[in-house]
This record gives structure tokens, sequence and C-alpha cells, in this order.
């Protein structure tokens, strides 16, 4: 039987969920590989219909789905209403994505003399890649898990979804998976449009199916790095997409540091700590230059830590798992303790950490994440070191430079230093928020991604999509955003682009 269990108390409760066997994950896949056929019958417009509908069924079960996730994660009412508006509005916008059409990428090469010779007709277009796996996870119930972005981009392609619900909350995944799939019902959606299994061994069982097609994972390194391997041994692989581990340096100037050293304190005190240091875009080493202007920063940073009430982390593993990396790097010597704050005792609560080193003493064991409310602090006399810094940080999601008009050249300078190793690269804030927009990239090179296509934002569709051309067919035969008579959308024509009507 799956357990729950209450992060602020670390009582543990049994559910009336089994583990899905491996007999069950066949039937579920199944369905869902009759799901894609029948979507393959429906338009785009009632597929974004579709994306609007499951919007509306979070909406309409909003209480109860707080109220279940913040049991088991902890987050409070604030954060878990917030992040299911977020859900909620990014189901929305990749309905306008849809019906706008352009991520289709239609293209018509019309038969004609080139330069090499007469060239036959050809028209391409990217079409749906078929059931996707998505896993859930621990530090988004909803973002992230079951209702997440993930699961919204996969519909959004045409690909039904089977979800393998995160262990930490799995009455909140149940209640999730229900109101999409009540609000689907109601819309006249396939059967098997979505499905859900539980237990790890469900998990792998699922990635093994022949009839899973891609796998969204948002999770550890060492979670990601399994689900590789069973990819690899499939007779067919498939691709696999993970936000996997991120450190996300952050690099103050001398010049901000003079200017706004309290604001940055609180700013950076706010970044490492939201949500009790559980995102994986938490600024988790800082560059803040030696002297006076960068002390003022790090003691405010410090006061802000020792008064600190502590965090709730959202399972025992992750608990464990902090406790020993942030112990670790002070026993071994790689730092030291500048502030810490008192833990309550109380379930798996811990205490925020501020830890000091030296830029030119970084090693890769000092750049290793720490999931929670833990920040390291490398303190730099110039850029040299700065660079030495960052050759042991491995790749992330964010980078983030804050530094004054009056330093232009420079955060240049430092921009061109940071960027190959990240994949959105902020100035003058904290990257703890990712907007969900049009223009948004949420990864980076490996090991925080292994894509290079982004998890938030419209172009997370591409990764459940595959490029398909046809040659010299029939307009019967085509797809009508090819056909010689559809304006609808956007498309290149012979090399020129077409907006459409």
């Amino acid at each position: 039987m799956i357990t729950t269990t209450d992060p602020r108390t670390g009582a543990t409760t049994e559910t009336s969920i089994e583990a899905t066997s491996d007999a069950e994950v066949a039937e579920i896949v199944d369905r869902a590989t009759s799901a894609f056929a029948a979507l393959a019958r429906r338009s785009r417009e009632w597929r974004a219909g579709l994306l609007d509908a499951l919007a509306a069924g979070l909406e309409s079960d909003r209480e109860n789905l707080v109220a279940t996730a913040d049991s088991e994660t902890g987050l409070g009412s604030v954060r878990l209403n917030g992040e299911l508006t977020r859900s909620a509005f990014q189901l929305q916008l990749f309905a306008t994505a849809i019906r706008e059409g352009a991520y289709l990428e239609a293209t018509i090469d019309h038969a004609g003399p080139t330069p090499m010779g007469p060239g036959p007709d050809l028209r391409r277009m990217l079409l749906p890649i078929g059931p996707v796996g998505v896993f859930g996870s621990s530090n988004f119930p909803f973002a992230f898990s079951v209702p997440g972005g993930d699961t919204a981009s996969a519909i959004a392609a045409g690909c039904p979804v089977v979800l393998k619900a995160h262990g930490s909350h799995p009455l909140t995944s149940v209640a999730a998976f229900d109101a999409l799939t009540r609000a689907a019902d109601a819309y006249g959606a396939p059967a098997g449009l979505l499905g859900i299994v539980f237990g790890t061994k469900a998990g792998a069982t699922l990635v093994a199916h022949p009839g899973i097609k891609a796998v969204g994972f948002t999770g550890s390194l060492g979670g990601g790095s399994a689900l590789l391997k069973i990819i690899e041994a499939r007779p067919e692989p498939i691709p696999f997409y993970g936000e996997l581990s991120s450190l996300n340096p952050l690099i103050v100037t001398e010049g901000a540091a003079s200017a706004r050293a309290e604001s940055l304190a609180s700013g950076l005190f706010g970044s490492f700590t939201l949500g009790a240091g559980q995102f994986c875009t938490k600024p988790g080493v800082a560059f803040i230059p030696r002297g006076a202007a960068g002390q003022q920063v790090i003691d405010g940073i410090t006061a802000l830590v020792n008064d600190a009430t502590p965090g709730v982390l959202l399972n025992g593993r992750i608990s464990d798992s902090f406790t020993e990396i942030a112990d670790r790097l002070v026993e071994d010597g790689k730092a030291t303790v500048a502030a810490s704050g008192t833990a309550s005792g109380d379930g798996y609560s811990v205490a925020p950490r501020l830890l000091l080193i030296d830029a030119k003493d970084m090693t890769p064991e000092v750049t290793e994440e720490a999931f929670g409310p833990l920040m390291v602090v490398a303190v730099y006399d110039d850029d040299r070191q700065i660079a030495s810094g960052l050759d042991q940080i491995p790749g992330s999601l964010t980078a983030t430079i804050h530094s004054e008009t009056s330093e232009e050249e420079h955060s240049a300078e430092l921009a061109a230093l940071v960027g190959p190793k990240v994949g959105r690269l902020v100035f003058n804030g904290y990257p703890t928020g990712v907007r969900v927009s049009w223009a948004q990239h949420h990864g980076g090179p490996w090991p925080s991604t292994n894509s290079q296509h982004t998890s938030v934002g419209v172009s997370a569709i591409r990764r459940f999509l595959r490029p398909f051309a046809w040659q010299d067919a029939p307009q019967s035969v085509l797809p009508e955003e090819l056909r010689d008579d559809y304006t609808a959308i956007p498309r290149r024509i012979d090399g020129v682009l077409s907006l459409g009507a």
C-alpha cells in the first residue's frame, strides 16, 4: 500500500492507493496508444478547447487540490494557490499556441527548377511523437507534476500522457488526476488520454514499455540517470527530457555591493530560502567581492539567516541529503559556517545555512547541489577567481549578474564568462522566479538538463513533436495545414515566410 507523510510532523499514514502492477501499466499504456490514434483525428481547435477545459477543471477543484497538497508538502496555501494558478495558465497558454499554429513549422517547397536541377514538391511540419511518460517532481506538486508543464505541452502536441505519481504527494496526484480526467471526459476526450501509475517499479516498467515514445522527468540526477539506463536498454531508444541538477551561480560586482548591499542581502536571502530552498533555480553559490562593500552584503545575509525560522523539507530523503551535504562541506574543511538558523526539531524541519569559502579554493565537492536552504558564498578578489570558481560548477539552468549601469563593459565580460554554462542569464534580479511565457527557456547544459529544449514556456511543446516530410503527395493526403488553399497559420512557402490570414 502507498503511504503519505506530513513533512511538518513526519507522521506517515497509509492510503488506499496500491502500487501499479506490470500488467496494469501495460493496460494503461495500451489505452494511451488507442487515445493517440483518436487524437490524430481531432483538429487543433478541438485540442485547444481541451486544454482550456483542463484548466477550468483545475480551477473548479481548487480548494480540495490546495488543501490536499498542503497536507502532503507543507508548502502553504499561498504558495500552492499561486502554483495552481500557474498550472491552469500554462494550459491556457498552450491552447493559444495551438490555435496560432506557428509551432508546427509548416514549410512548403513547390516543385520546380533548382540550381541542382528539377526539384520535387516537399512539404514538412511537426507531428506528435506518441504516448509520453511524465514523472512528477517532489517540489512542485502542481506545476511540475500531474497537471504540470510536461503534461500540458505533451497534450498540446497531441500526445496522451501516462503519469508516474511522485511518492511525496500521492493523494495530491490522485486529486489532480481526477480533476483533469473529469474535465477531459466531460469535453469528450478519448479514453486513455491520461493515465497514472504508482510506485518505483511501475515507473521503471512504464519507461521500458514499447508504447511509450518519450519521457519527461523532473527530479534528482540519480533518478534521471537510472531512467536513462532503462531507455538505453530498450530495443527502441526514445527521447528522455530530464531536468536533473542545478547550482545556479550568482555574481555580485563591486559596484553593486557598494550601491545596494542591504537590498542584495535581503534579495539573496529570500531567493535561496524560498520554498525552504527547494527550487531548481535556487542560487546555490554567490560570488561576492572581498572588501568592505562585499562584507556588508555578507553580514546582511548572515543576520537574516541567524534570525530565520526553519523551513520544512518535502521528505526524509531530501532532509537527510541536505544535512549530509551541508555537514560534509564543513567537516572536510571545504567551507566554514557563516550563519545558521535554529531548526524546530519537528518533522523534516531544517534551518537555513550560509557557508563561506574563498573563490580560489573552490572544488567540485563544493558545487554539489544541496536541495534545501543552503547557499555558499565564494569571496573573490578579481574576475580570474570568478572564472576559476565557475570552472568547478556543472552546467546550470540559470546564472545571475548584479551590477551597476556604470559597469556595462564589465557586465558584458561576466556575461560572456558565465553564459556558456547556463540556459538563462538574469540581470539584477533573482533566478527563482520562472515566468511561463513564449520567450522563456528553462533548460541548460548537462547535468541541469539533457536537452536543448525547455520544460517551461511554449517551446516546451517541441520536445514531443517530430518532423515529417511529404514528397509529391496529393492534396488529399496532406494535413490541412500543408494544403495549398490553407492560410490560417504562419507558413514558409518557397523560402518566404507567410504570416497567414
